[in-house]
């Protein structure tokens, strides 16, 4: 069994416990549930965008922990101050040491700028989990789900007004993408090896549909890449470790966009 299959096996125990923790009927009383969504789309392609998405990330199976001390408040307030596009916040917490209520925080703390509930989906009631608890768009991750499971939950989510950003790893997960997808986004590392290169962002990036925003995840460390990138239709940039590994992510991220311009 390989890590994402023990992510999945865990996903699938905890959405168990959760559903019998908080009722359905009970996220959609929360006053979030009803908030207008803010579009990462928009705010992508608006005229001078950094096109960074910034991460708020403690720790990863690859990388172990990365940066547990730092406030979700305070780094990603620093990330919107800075320029980001986006933000984007873990909620994983077995593998990735994230929270529902990091997200919950970010979003008290960040009320206009778009935000990616980064996690494991493959439940309809996690889609109306990330309404609630601020998230206005949801990732999907093409290696773990199929393709009958990727149109239900991606059209789950199109439903309740989130956006829809679907992640691959190679050509055959394309296959994969649908209608209801807004964002694709290339994962620079490779699953199985771990190695990242982002040369893959650049060979997906030609296959990808044009109707389709695209965006490059992993591995992303100096200006150069994103500027590269850009150079191959690329209009967002998810930057995680880069930023958390340091002692002041959002100083980090702000030296980052700068020499963007």
């Amino acid at each position: 069994m390989n890590i994402l299959d023990k992510i999945i096996e865990a996903k699938k125990l905890e959405i168990t416990h959760q559903k019998e923790l908080v009722d359905i009927e009970v996220l959609k009383d929360i006053p979030d549930f009803y908030r207008d969504s803010n579009s990462l789309c928009a705010s992508l392609l608006k005229e001078g965008s950094s096109g960074i998405i910034a991460e708020f990330k403690q720790r990863s199976p690859s990388k172990g922990d990365i940066n547990l001390s730092a406030r979700v408040e305070k780094v990603t307030e620093a990330y919107r101050k800075a320029g980001a596009a986006g933000l984007s916040v873990l909620t994983e917490k077995h593998f990735f040491g994230g929270s529902q209520s990091n997200l919950v925080i970010a979003r008290e703390h960040n009320p206009d700028i778009p935000i990616l509930r980064k996690d494991f989906m493959i439940d309809p009631y996690q889609m109306v989990e990330a309404k609630a608890y601020g998230a206005d768009v949801i990732l999907l991750i093409a290696a773990c789900l199929s393709k009958n499971q990727a149109l239900e939950l991606a059209q789950a989510a199109k439903e309740l007004g989130l956006e829809v950003l679907m992640e691959i790893h190679n050509a055959e997960e394309l296959d994969i993408v649908n209608d209801f997808v807004d964002i694709v986004g290339v994962n620079n590392r490779n699953l199985k090896t771990f190695e990242v290169s982002v040369e893959t962002s650049v060979e997906l990036g030609k296959l990808i549909p044009e109707k389709f925003i695209k965006i490059s995840e992993s591995g992303l460390a100096g200006p150069d890449e994103i500027k590269y990138l850009r150079s191959h239709g690329f209009k967002g940039f998810l930057i995680g470790e880069t930023f958390m590994k340091t002692e002041n992510p959002g100083k980090a991220c702000k030296k980052f966009i700068q020499k963007l311009k």
